[in-house]
C-alpha cells in the first residue's frame, strides 16, 4: 500500500480561515481519496476546535493567543504562550509526519508554520484579504508557495512565489437557482426590488441600526422589499424593534439557511466586505454594497471593499455614514438599471470557481503530485 500523503492545515479564530481551510481539505480529499491524511491544527478556545470536528477532520488545539490591541495584563502572558506553542508544534508536527504545512492566517497558523519552517517541512500560505495579515507577512519569506486572491499582492509577498487562486469556499454558488422558489422562500412578491441586508452569523449593529432607522419607510412607500439577516446576537432585540410593525414585504431572522435562495432573490445586496462574504458575491454576480467594519485588524475590510470598487465591481459606504447614506445609494442603484447591469458584469467578471481545486493543485504540486 502507498504512503499517504500527510497534510497539516492550520488557521482559525474565525470563519474566514477556518472555512477556506476546510474548503481546501475536501479539494484534497477529492484529489486523492484515502490517499491523503489531514490533521488540523488551531487555537483553543476558538471555534474551530467545534467547528473542525463537527465536519469529522481531526483538529489539535494550541494555547496560543493574539496580542491585545488595548493595554491588558493578558499581553504579558503572550510570550510564555507563544513559546509553549512552538513546543507543541514541533511535537505535532513530528508525530503527525507532516510532509507540508498549510496556513490559511489569524495567529493560530504562527506557531505551527513557524515550527514547520525550523524544520525543513515546505510551508504554503493562503491569504484571503486584498491587504496582507501580519501573520502571513511574517511567514512569507520561507513559505513555498502563497496563494492570493486579489492583484498587486507583490506589496507584501514575493512576486516569484505568488499563485492566485481565489480564495476556497465550501458550498455552492452561482449555479442555478429557481426565482420563483426563491422570492417563495421568503414570502416575498417579487414585484418589487429585492434588497438583501446581511450582518454576518452573530449579526451586524450597524446594519442593523440601518433597518431600525428605515424599515418604517420603506415599508410605507412600498418601492421594495427586504431579506434581513440579522443575526443570532441581536434577534431578540430585533424580534422587539418589529413587533408591532408592518413587516409587509420585510423578510427577518437570525440566519438564513438558503443563502443560495437570498441570493437569487435579491436586487441588490448590502454586505460586509470579509474575504469569503466578497468571493461569495463574486461567484454570485451581485450589484453590492459594502459596509465594511471598522473593527478588524489593518482595516482589510475596507482594503477588500476598494479592490472591487476600483473595479466598477461595487459601491462603498463608510461605517459611520451607513445609517444616513445606505438606502440612499441603494435607492439610487436600483434606479440606474444599466448601471446595476455594469456592476454584475464587473463583479461576475472577477469570480474563480474552483479556489479551492487551485489551491489543492499547488499544495500537491509542491509535494510533486500529479493530478
Amino acid at each position: 500500500m502507498a504512503k499517504r500523503v500527510k497534510i497539516v492545515l492550520s488557521g482559525g479564530g474565525t470563519g474566514g480561515h477556518i472555512y477556506p481551510a476546510v474548503a481546501t481539505a475536501e479539494a484534497l480529499k477529492r484529489a486523492l481519496g484515502d490517499g491523503v491524511e489531514i490533521l488540523f491544527v488551531g487555537a483553543e478556545g476558538k471555534m474551530e476546535m467545534e467547528k473542525v470536528p463537527a465536519l469529522g477532520y481531526r483538529i489539535v488545539g494550541l494555547p496560543v493567543v493574539g496580542l491585545k490591541r488595548s493595554l491588558s495584563l493578558s499581553n504579558l502572558a503572550l510570550p510564555f504562550k507563544v513559546l509553549r506553542s512552538m513546543r507543541l508544534a514541533k511535537r505535532t508536527l513530528r508525530e503527525f509526519g507532516a510532509d507540508v504545512a498549510v496556513g490559511f492566517g489569524g495567529y493560530a497558523s504562527a506557531p505551527v508554520l513557524k515550527a514547520a519552517q525550523r524544520m525543513g517541512i515546505p510551508t504554503i500560505l493562503q491569504e484571503q484579504n486584498s491587504f496582507a495579515g501580519v501573520t502571513n507577512k511574517l511567514l512569507a519569506k520561507r513559505a513555498k508557495k502563497i496563494c492570493v486572491a486579489y492583484d498587486n499582492m507583490e506589496r507584501f509577498f514575493p512576486a516569484e512565489k505568488i499563485i492566485h487562486t481565489g480564495n476556497p469556499l465550501r458550498g455552492s454558488f452561482g449555479g442555478e437557482v429557481d426565482h420563483a422558489a426563491a422570492l417563495a422562500h421568503f414570502g416575498l412578491s417579487g414585484q418589487k426590488p429585492v434588497v438583501l441586508i446581511v450582518g454576518g452569523s452573530l449579526g451586524s449593529r450597524t446594519m442593523n441600526e440601518v433597518m431600525k432607522a428605515h424599515l418604517d419607510r420603506i415599508v410605507a412607500e412600498g418601492k421594495m422589499e427586504v431579506i434581513w439577516q440579522n443575526g443570532k446576537y441581536y434577534d431578540k432585540e430585533m424580534e422587539e424593534f418589529c413587533r408591532q410593525r408592518n413587516m409587509t414585504g420585510i423578510w427577518r431572522g437570525a440566519f438564513i439557511d438558503r443563502m443560495d435562495y437570498a441570493y437569487e432573490a435579491a436586487t441588490v445586496v448590502i454586505s460586509r466586505s470579509g474575504a469569503c462574504s466578497v468571493s461569495e458575491l463574486c461567484l454570485v454576480g451581485k450589484p453590492t454594497l459594502f459596509i465594511p467594519s471598522p473593527n478588524v485588524a489593518e482595516d482589510h475590510q475596507t482594503h477588500n471593499a476598494m479592490a472591487l470598487v476600483n473595479k466598477g465591481a461595487a459601491r462603498i459606504v463608510k461605517d459611520a455614514e451607513a445609517v444616513a447614506k445606505t438606502f440612499e445609494v441603494v435607492e439610487e442603484m436600483i434606479a440606474n438599471a444599466e448601471g446595476l447591469a455594469s456592476l454584475r458584469e464587473n463583479i461576475l467578471g472577477l469570480a474563480i470557481s474552483d479556489s479551492a481545486d487551485r489551491v489543492a493543485k499547488t499544495i500537491l504540486e509542491e509535494l510533486r503530485i500529479e493530478k
